[in-house]
């Protein structure tokens, strides 16, 4: 009874905040749509009001954003081929995150907005699509929908799961809820033995949680990648090409300064620069052009041109088709404290990756990719030009640490079996 009625106190309190502070969600959402306008659209569903008639799911699946997304993807693919027959409905927070599940999958799985973590809100979207299993990537432990989830006894794994020595620390303050709202899941599926005593010391128990491996080892190559290469190669012919990825907005100015520095040695040297958010688009390329830059985009000239120094990518969904164009791959997140972003995408094209410090985010794929020499890892901006640098002028470096890349995705595979096994038990029948 002591136990209930604590529970039921933390809820309410966590839910009268977070009421107080419903206002702040409108302000959010008019911020980013001035930055981004598709953030003014759909905000019906952010708030769990629906169009359409309520129409039951076989299965949710929760994914914030593009990586959690394509994460998300080996398992929405298998599932799909083995049990065509289950309806879906896919949630991200941001717009691009839609976008990539409409690229994905189009109208064969119903996306929405996830709902903000409000009980009204979220009583309003499990009652109207009243899922028959929670899929939720990563590390979205949002207490009322969780609850909300045990609540209508709905099985809830959270797959991919990962939680960084940071974020342990981050939910401190909320631990007692956590500890039980981690309580109500049927699995947590950690991408790691260290994520997985990390959610253990948050509060999980430890039967809940099992050790499966990273999902994003299972990630497909796209779909014509060889011919993509082609086209791409027949556009720039033989020139030195590096791939500025996923940067932030503190780190343009760095990437900047890079491309400058080692085009003094190249002077053909092709940057391919994909911010992290598509607001900063046209932002990188004003950037390059008040450089001195001839830039070009993906959605204007599609191909570099013969005087292009930069390609901004502007478009979603290409960005490992444009890592196996390159020569070497930086990944952002890295010069500032984001924690980095997916270094095995580039891994497992053949691509030699280089970062800068910050990578707490992915510290036992870093470790990995490291210690099998596809990885290098500079502390500053100046230590990871000077990277770029020598890895430019030595091929026999770069193909070695392609293949070891290479290999160690291809021996990291196996999260995927795993997780379908682990999920198989509490979705539908099949259907004869």
């Amino acid at each position: 009874m002591r136990k209930d009625l604590t529970e039921r106190l933390l809820r309410g309190l966590y839910s009268a905040v977070l009421y107080l502070l419903t206002p702040i969600t409108v302000y959010h959402l008019i911020w980013r749509g001035f930055r981004f306008s598709d953030y003014f659209q759909r905000w019906n569903e952010r708030y769990g009001s629906f169009e359409r008639r309520p129409e039951a799911v076989d299965v949710w699946l929760h994914a914030v954003s593009v990586g959690e997304v394509n994460a998300a993807a080996p398992v929405v693919d298998a599932l799909r081929r083995e049990r065509p027959e289950l309806r879906w409905v896919i949630t991200t927070i941001t717009p691009t995150g839609s976008a990539r599940v409409s690229a994905l999958w189009g109208d064969s799985v119903n996306h929405v907005y996830a709902p903000y973590d409000l009980p009204g809100a979220v009583a309003r979207f499990l009652d109207h699509y009243r899922p028959g299993v929670a899929l939720v990537m990563e590390t979205e432990l949002w207490p009322n929908l969780l609850f909300g989830c045990h609540d209508r006894r709905i099985p809830t794994y959270i797959l991919n799961a990962r939680l960084s020595a940071r974020s342990l620390r981050g939910y401190s303050v909320l631990r007692p809820l956590i500890a039980r709202t981690l309580r109500t899941l049927k699995r947590i599926a950690a991408q790691s033995a260290a994520d997985a005593r990390r959610f253990t010391v948050l509060g999980a128990e430890p039967e809940q949680v099992l050790d499966i491996g990273n999902l994003k080892f299972d990630v497909r190559m796209p779909a014509g990648l060889d011919e993509f290469r082609q086209q791409f190669r027949s556009a720039i012919g033989s020139r030195p090409v590096w791939i500025a990825a996923s940067t932030h907005e503190d780190e343009e100015s760095a990437v900047l300064a890079i491309h400058r520095e080692l085009r003094a040695q190249w002077p053909d040297l092709l940057l391919l620069w994909a911010p992290r958010h598509p607001e900063r688009f046209p932002r990188v390329q004003e950037l390059a052009t008040a450089a001195g830059l001839q830039v070009a985009t993906r959605t204007g000239q599609r191909w570099p041109q013969a005087a292009t120094d930069v390609l901004v990518i502007d478009t979603l969904g290409e960005l490992s088709a444009f890592y196996a164009c390159a020569d070497i791959a930086f990944v952002g997140g890295s010069l500032q404290a984001i924690g980095g972003h997916n270094l095995l995408e580039p891994a497992a094209v053949g691509t030699p990756v280089v970062t800068g410090p910050h990578l707490h985010n992915f510290v036992e794929i870093a470790k990995r990719l490291k210690e099998a020499g596809a990885l290098e890892v500079g502390h500053d901006a100046r230590a990871v030009a000077a990277i770029l640098r020598r890895l430019l002028a030595d091929p026999q470096a770069r193909a070695q640490m392609a293949q070891s890349g290479c290999s160690l995705v291809e021996h990291g595979r196996g999260a995927l079996a795993r997780t379908l096994a682990m999920i198989d038990d509490d979705l539908p029948p099949s259907t004869p």
